[in-house]
């Protein structure tokens, strides 16, 4: 129940409390001028019948002895009468008043022809009104899945998985022996590499094959499942999992949980936690975990119940400067935006120079902090112009020069080399303490030559 419902809800019942206790204290004075309406039809009935056309007189006069349930049964229609012209009302007042000031965090309602029925306390649920989404159909998301830039590889292997899948479906339809299948997923590569993508991709697949319930994803790392103190691990674990049933729970650097053995540690008490949380749940949960190369490894390795229950690799490539030129293309076409033909020029020697490490590059994720630092440089270069009063016009808006991207890219070194100094800067200072460490536990150091 959002803002708007709880608001409406609590004036909904206010009103009608004042309303009952009202209507109910003004309802003898009112009665009594009705029923006293009524016998003096009835003596005029008795008098002259002709008189009396109204077959409610008549009726009202034959059960004057029965005044007191006919009260009840009137005052009860009129309660019943008003509370459904309130609700229209506050309803009506209320979608304006919340039109004219939404809630900071909203979402426009889904049409619907007539409202939605209301419960007895007036409540009118929001997934009773929101009208449901159709189903998606498979061969739509593995379209769009083959429309993304590269992952040739996770590709294939996705297709690989979706056709084991539908198989083994058929066969139990048929009454023939299925081997069990292990869903759970162990996606490993540098970063900007497409892994929360695709992981948001499989718990859509596996929604429409029918394996998952709900199809949504749930994105944590180590802080999010693992506590400070001692008993909290297991419940903050629960928590997210809680979360994540009916759908795709996605660790990212999941070796972060088993890294790290000095101290008081509970990333093995989150593991644990995990593991029998995927036996639980194993018909309603997907759990993929995700990190570099070699760490996934050891992490995998870490713990036996982890290697039996994740059976199935994804690599994820680094992408080719083609593919980096092309995933830039692809947001300037999003975006409004085209690239002079010189600047595509500018836009590969960016990527040639940055993406020494892949790593620190981010693949996709470097092309998408260059993209935002070219629109800076673009803005920047479009407002002197039109200080200087040049006339701009739509094209001009949209266009993005060699000097842009150049611009960018010297922000980029700017940073880079920034970054280094504090990177040698703290190597320093780590090596001049490691230094003096070792002079306070030398055997000399507490001796003086007098």
């Amino acid at each position: 129940m959002d803002n708007k419902d709880i608001q409406l809800e609590k004036t909904l019942e206010k009103l009608r409390e004042i309303t009952s206790r009202n209507l109910r204290r003004v309802a003898d004075d009112i009665w009594g001028t009705v029923k006293s309406a009524e016998e003096l039809a009835g003596r005029k009935l008795a008098e002259n019948k002709k008189e009396a056309t109204d077959e409610e007189l008549i009726n009202a006069f034959n059960q004057t002895s029965k005044g007191g349930d006919m009260r009840d049964e009137v005052l009860e229609k009129q309660l019943e009468a008003l509370e459904k012209l309130s609700k229209n009302e506050m309803k009506a007042f209320s979608d304006k008043l919340w039109d004219e000031y939404p809630p900071l965090d909203t979402e426009k309602p889904t049409a619907s022809p007539e409202p939605a029925p209301a419960s007895r306390s007036g409540e009118t649920k929001p997934e009773e009104a929101k009208q449901e989404e159709p189903p998606e159909k498979l061969e739509d998301i593995l379209n769009e899945l083959h429309s993304y830039i590269g992952l040739n590889g996770i590709k294939k292997e996705v297709d690989n998985l979706v056709n084991m899948v539908r198989v083994h479906q058929m066969r139990k339809a048929h009454d023939l022996p299925t081997v069990d299948m292990s869903l759970h997923m162990v996606f490993s590569g540098n970063p900007g590499t497409g892994k929360t993508m695709i992981a948001r991709v499989m718990a859509r697949i596996y929604k429409c094959l029918g394996i998952l319930s709900k199809g949504q994803l749930v994105e944590v790392d180590r802080s999010g499942l693992v506590a400070g103190y001692v008993g909290q691990t297991a419940g903050k674990t629960m928590e997210v999992v809680n979360k994540a049933l009916g759908g795709v729970l996605f660790i990212d650097e999941a070796y972060a949980l088993t890294y790290h053995k000095e101290g008081n540690d509970f990333g093995q008490e989150a593991v644990d936690t995990l593991l029998k949380a995927m036996e639980d749940h194993r018909d309603d949960l997907v759990v993929i975990v995700a990190g570099y190369d070699g760490l996934m490894d050891e992490f995998i390795t870490s713990n036996p119940g982890l290697e039996s229950r994740f059976n199935r690799y994804l690599h994820f490539a680094d992408y080719t400067v083609e593919e980096m030129l092309d995933i830039f293309r692809l947001r300037c076409k999003q975006g409004g935006y085209k690239l002079d033909e010189d600047a595509e020029d500018e836009v590969v020697a960016f990527i040639n120079a940055q993406n020494t490490d892949p790593i620190m590059f981010g693949n996709a994720r470097g092309i998408r902090n260059l993209f935002e630092q070219v629109l800076i440089a673009q803005s920047n270069r479009i407002v002197k112009e039109t200080e200087a009063g040049e006339e701009m016009t739509k094209e001009k808006l949209m266009q993005l020069t060699a000097g842009d991207i150049d611009e960018a890219a010297k922000f980029a070194e700017a940073t880079r080399r920034k970054d280094a100094r504090e990177d040698d800067e703290l190597t320093r200072l780590l090596k001049q303490l490691k230094q003096s460490t070792a002079a306070e536990d030398s055997p000399d150091a507490g001796t003086q030559t007098e």
